[in-house]
């Protein structure tokens, strides 16, 4: 069996367009519910203008209040200029994502910058988040498809690719911001990353906004990547790109990976209680499945020996 990490980005992706705001006291214990669910990588924090996105506000309370609980975590934090990066410097996360939109459209609605300043600046930010230790990971947004402009040639994933990628860069991540990919356009952008980005893993993320979600990310694992994007509960969305809602949800990911033959390391039922609860926060109902459904083979079957694994060993 091999291993897939699942990247959770439900403290950020997941909330960050919720019309409801969750305290930084609820979004840190999000963050460990998560860690005790047995996800390894949490994008905790976006470091942003919190008049702009006030639901991402208290993005350092939300790491202190983590680490007092569980001083060892690992988590990482969005970036998406250079006051954003020195905010998650300073507050010291593992993990830096800075984002690079591959449209002038959504660079400019959402950073207030064209795609090649876009670049430039995540090339200086790399660096100097690399100087620190950090991890870093370049994530190119509207990869897959731009609310503003449509489709998105591939020579458009290629030039940030080409431009930005460089020595510091640790993870090239393409996203589906506005879930509109399917399986050929995930073919198509792996072996352009593979060329393009060569000996860097690749990590996806992946909304499900129709339908597509899961079939994207299992044509991926297919062709071999090792690290998926998901939210709990399937909550997420981006506030500048409309209509861009449900990510995959993490823990109809994981029983999706796990009953194809994988390891995540995750529990999916952990993970859907997680979804009720922050449901409740919320006033909104989960869209992920596995908390409806349950798992298979029940518990019950499990316990009197009947439920058997129909998965490759």
């Amino acid at each position: 069996m091999t291993m897939v990490a699942v990247v959770e980005v439900c403290p950020r992706d997941g909330l960050q367009n919720e019309r409801t705001p969750v305290s930084p006291h609820d979004r840190a214990e999000l963050v460990v519910r998560s860690l005790a669910a047995g996800a390894t990588r949490i994008e905790a924090v976006s470091f942003v203008n919190e008049a702009r996105v006030p639901q991402m506000a208290g993005a350092e309370q939300v790491l202190s209040l983590v680490r007092e609980q569980v001083p060892d975590a690992r988590l990482a934090g969005l970036v998406l200029n250079q006051r954003g990066l020195q905010r998650a410097l300073t507050a010291e996360v593992a993990e830096v994502n800075l984002v690079v939109p591959c449209t002038d459209s959504m660079s400019l609605r959402n950073q207030g910058q064209d795609v090649a300043a876009m670049v430039q600046e995540a090339r200086s930010m790399a660096a100097e988040a690399q100087s620190t230790g950090a991890f870093v990971t370049l994530t190119v947004a509207v990869a897959f498809g731009c609310p503003f402009e449509g489709e998105v040639p591939v020579d458009a994933v290629r030039r940030v690719l080409a431009e930005a990628v460089s020595e510091a860069i640790d993870e090239v991540a393409l996203a589906d911001t506005i879930g509109v990919g399917v399986p050929t356009q995930v073919e198509a952008l792996v072996a352009l990353a593979g060329h393009e980005a060569p000996g860097l893993p690749q990590r996806y993320h992946f909304h499900n906004t129709r339908n597509t979600g899961y079939a994207n990310a299992s044509t991926a694992v297919a062709l071999g990547i090792a690290a998926l994007d998901a939210s709990t509960g399937g909550f997420g969305g981006c506030p500048f790109a409309p209509a861009a809602t449900g990510n995959i949800a993490t823990e109809d990911l994981v029983y999706l990976l796990e009953r194809s033959g994988h390891r995540t390391g995750i529990d999916g039922e952990q993970v859907s209680a997680t979804a009720s609860w922050l449901g409740g926060l919320l006033g909104t109902d989960p869209t992920a499945l596995l908390g409806r459904a349950g798992p298979f083979p029940p518990r019950a079957l499990l316990a009197t020996g009947a439920g058997t694994q129909v998965a490759p060993s």
